[in-house]
């Protein structure tokens, strides 16, 4: 079940096949004249009618039955027919129908199980996989039309109970809904419930809930998340089933205790060939952190990431000897095969679950249920977690800055399942120190070697750039520095020090009326290599309160030499500006004769802010914006 980037917006796909189910609807009006007028603004699609009966007849018995009906407005709106179902050996499809309806509410189109598409449900990037999807393919002629889909679909596997979210994207607004389980055996069904405080929910009991008559919601930047705004219920079965293994989970401490021994346990069996090499590799050491690092490099050097989607759920990774031999795996393996790696030179460590992506999102600490869409390793360091991401071949030992970093994770101990933090990286960690020397013209052309020196999340914005063809490079510098005209990248040099975790870009490039002539007079923007352009959108009224996932730190100083003859007649010592969103400070000075420092420090803070504060956020923003464009005035003799 564990996919990297490039594949996670299929996997979300694939998986929100568990957020559906059925029930007969006589009362529906298919006409899209009868929904009500503050249901359709802000809204792509309306769900008319979605009931989903989860019935638990056993441990290793789940039966789900879906029923759909939705009003699509355009384009936008089709993704939210959600006609899908996945398969495999312990998923069987009983039923699956659809119905087209046109705006009038006449039929138009009936599809039944054979005539729907079927294809693997995960990517190309995927090496082998038993997981396939019956999906809907559609092309309306005409919007609005409403679709309306039934399916009935048999589990044997129970440890994925589908979640109830009756709002599941922005933009789409739902009339009807409700979510029921009904427990027919003796295991005991958990449950919890969000954000039901500010929406017309109807509790029947912990398992049984409705709602009527939510408003689309609409995107604003910034926002805390889509998950974290929309109401949801999750629930998990106290024993369960995973394709035949079974399993107990009241807590994390029994979901982890049952992965480390169901799933993890006699997969860690290395060649007495691997067990050498490490050994003689760690020989000159006793320190468990060099001996991590060590062996990290060596998994990198060996092996190569691909995805392999088999195992109990997607969930059980390779074994480590076919790992060594393969020479790939997915981040299952590839963790896996670190850890019986790190054990071979008496290293502990502990195979991590977590959800991977750009946007920190954390498991729920307080309620255990099957989730994740990654694994990476944790290396204990006294009082301290380093946190190892396997399937990369380039990142630096304990780099987890912008795809698992600062979020609540899942050790799986023998001991049972902990929650641990992975590393917040503050503003001081994630600096981008500018420093450029810069040579002007009389005629307003400029030519500079500029140094970019980063660290944390900011290496992360900027590593890409190693590897590049040095015509990928050029072009890439291009871009970062738009607001240059005429650019041309003489040479480049970087210096990436993995140990220390610091990237350092060194360019030499050159530029043609950069300062605009009027007359005898040359117009300067000081701020060349690091401007700010960008103002959060506006908003007549916010709706969502809004957050800053990730503080960083910029410092910038260039030195720029005036050819003889140039004087300045006008220019601003500098300014600043300070808000609970951060701080802003920029100075120009003249120095040892003909020399100007344009020296700036913009510091930006994390954290969530409510709705109220945004404007006040906006204008922060656009003060700095404002006063990176400062201009000197230069006169020519």
């Amino acid at each position: 079940m564990f996919y990297m980037k490039y594949i996670k917006a299929l996997l979300a796909c694939v998986f929100s096949l568990l957020f559906a189910v059925s029930s007969s609807q006589s009362d529906i009006d298919y006409r899209a004249s009868t929904i009500p007028i503050n249901l359709k603004i802000k809204a792509n699609a309306v769900v008319r009618f979605d009931k989903q009966i989860v019935e638990i007849n056993d441990f290793d018995d789940m039966y789900i039955t879906t029923k759909r009906i939705v009003t699509v407005f355009n384009e936008y709106g089709n993704r939210h027919q959600n006609a899908f179902e996945g398969y495999d050996s312990n998923t069987k499809i009983k039923k699956m129908e659809a119905r087209i309806y046109n705006e009038s509410g006449e039929e138009i189109k009936k599809i039944k199980l054979r005539d729907f598409s079927d294809q693997s449900a995960v990517s190309g990037g995927t090496l082998y996989s038993d997981s396939r999807v019956k999906y809907l393919s559609y092309t309306p002629v005409k919007y609005p039309y409403t679709i309306e889909y039934s399916s009935e679909v048999q589990m044997k596997s129970t440890a994925f109970v589908p979640q109830w979210h009756p709002i599941d994207d922005y933009y789409v607004s739902v009339e009807n809904s409700e979510y029921k389980i009904i427990n027919n055996s003796n295991v005991k069904v958990r449950t919890k419930s969000e954000n039901f405080d500010t929406y017309n929910i109807e509790v029947l009991s912990d398992t049984h809930v409705k709602a009527k008559n939510l408003s689309g919601i609409k995107y604003e930047a910034y926002n805390p998340g889509i998950s974290n705004i929309v109401p949801s219920l999750k629930s998990a079965l106290s024993i369960f089933n995973m394709e035949g293994v079974k399993g107990e989970n009241n807590n994390w401490g029994d979901f982890g205790k049952w992965m480390y021994n169901k799933l993890i346990t006699g997969t860690d069996a290395i060649p007495q060939s691997a067990i050498d090499e490490v050994k003689a590799l760690t020989a000159n050491t006793t320190d468990n952190l060099e001996k991590a690092k060590l062996v990290y490099q060596y998994m990198q050097d060996k092996t190569r990431y691909i995805s392999v989607q088999v195992g109990i759920g997607g969930w059980k990774p390779m074994d480590a000897m076919d790992v060594d031999k393969l020479g790939y795996s997915d981040c299952k393996g590839l963790t896996n095969y670190t850890k019986a790696l790190l054990e071979a030179v008496g290293v502990p460590s502990y195979y991590t679950v977590v959800w991977g992506d750009d946007d920190i999102k954390s498991i729920d600490s307080e309620f255990s249920v099957t989730e994740g869409n990654h694994v990476i390793l944790c290396v204990p360091n006294n009082e301290e977690n380093i946190f190892l991401e396997c399937t990369s071949q380039t990142n630096p030992f304990g780099f987890t800055a912008g795809f698992t970093d600062d979020r609540d994770v899942l050790l799986v101990t023998p001991e049972g399942g902990k929650i641990a933090h992975t590393k917040v990286y503050n503003a001081e960690d994630s600096q981008q120190i500018t420093t450029a020397n810069v040579n002007i013209t009389a005629t307003g052309d400029i030519s500079a070697q500029v140094e970019v020196k980063t660290t944390g999340y900011q290496y992360g914005l900027h590593g890409h750039v190693v590897n590049q063809s040095m015509r990928d490079q050029k072009l890439n510098y291009k871009e970062y520095w738009d607001n240059i005209n005429n650019l041309e990248v003489l040479s480049i040099n970087i210096n990436n020090d993995k140990n220390a975790v610091v990237l350092k870009e060194t360019i030499d490039l050159k530029a043609t009326n950069y300062a605009s002539k009027s007359g005898n007079r040359l117009i300067l923007m000081p701020n060349m290599f690091n401007r700010m352009t960008n103002i959060p959108p506006r908003y007549d009224k916010r709706n969502l309160d809004f957050k800053l996932q990730r503080a960083y730190k910029d410092v910038d100083e260039f030195i720029i030499n005036l050819p003889e003859g140039v004087v300045v007649e006008a220019m601003s010592e500098g300014e600043k500006t300070e808000s609970k969103f951060g701080s802003y400070e920029y100075r120009i000075e003249q120095i040892d004769g003909n020399k100007l420092k344009y020296s700036r420090t913009y510091i930006m803070n994390k954290g969530n802010y409510s709705k109220e504060d945004y404007s006040t956020f906006r204008d922060f923003k656009k003060r700095i914006v404002k006063l990176d464009k400062n201009k000197i005035v230069l006169k020519v003799n």
